[in-house]
């Protein structure tokens, strides 16, 4: 496969219901995994891809990173999009190596992480049952283009602190405006966090997982 990633494979045959997690700036692979445990009682399969782009972070050690960050955080467009083209191209490869329960897939991300899961759920919302976005933004540039249409089978939950030094809370509510301004399911809920994922956020964005993707009878 073209990126290097982490796995928890459930055990038995599959088709699992799927998350495709994707890491903030500076994390890796590894970041997010740890949430397996928890998301959907560990039944689910869970993906962990790495991105491209390698992060000093002090002291020799390196952290990793989907598309360039310019001062104060500004983001190129092109940038974003060539990074969702890669896990584009890896999600189909994830689909061709694990046992994806396609009707049950979510894109999960986490701040940098987050706004690849936006550009690539809300280019192609056919291709997932669900969208997660955690201490991140959706940049305007994201959205343009974009039709009110086609999101009405795409439930999002997005997830904000209202401490977060590195992207105030305004980011996460502008994000939440833009996608219901598209007409996009959307549920907003904030906590008293920094640029992390506390206990409460987690245990509720579980409850909303199971309630919202994993749990409803999809017929066949």
């Amino acid at each position: 496969m073209e990126l290097l990633h982490t796995a928890h494979v459930p055990p038995g045959d599959g088709k699992f219901p799927t998350v495709l997690a994707l890491h903030g700036w500076g994390a890796s692979a590894h970041d997010l995994l740890g949430l397996s445990t928890v998301l959907h009682g560990g039944k689910a399969l869970v993906i962990c891809p790495e991105g491209p782009l390698t992060v000093p972070i002090g002291q020799g050690i390196a952290g990793h990173g989907w598309f360039p960050l310019a001062d104060g955080g500004q983001v190129a467009i092109d940038d974003v999009h060539r990074a969702t083209d890669l896990v584009a191209r890896f999600l189909d490869e994830m689909v061709e190596r694990y046992p994806v329960d396609p009707r049950k897939t979510i894109i999960l991300g986490f701040s940098q992480g987050g706004v690849i899961s936006y550009d690539l759920a809300l280019r192609e919302p056919e291709r997932f049952a669900g969208l997660v976005a955690l201490s991140s933004w959706l940049p305007d540039g994201v959205s343009d283009g974009l039709s009110s249409s086609g999101f009405v089978d795409l439930p999002t939950y997005v997830v904000h602190g209202t401490q977060d030094p590195l992207l105030p809370v305004e980011r996460g509510r502008h994000s939440r405006d833009k996608l219901l301004e598209f007409g996009v399911p959307t549920t907003y809920r904030e906590y008293e966090m920094q640029h992390e994922i506390k206990p409460e956020a987690l245990k509720d964005l579980v409850q909303w997982l199971e309630e919202k993707v994993f749990q409803p009878i999809l017929l066949t």
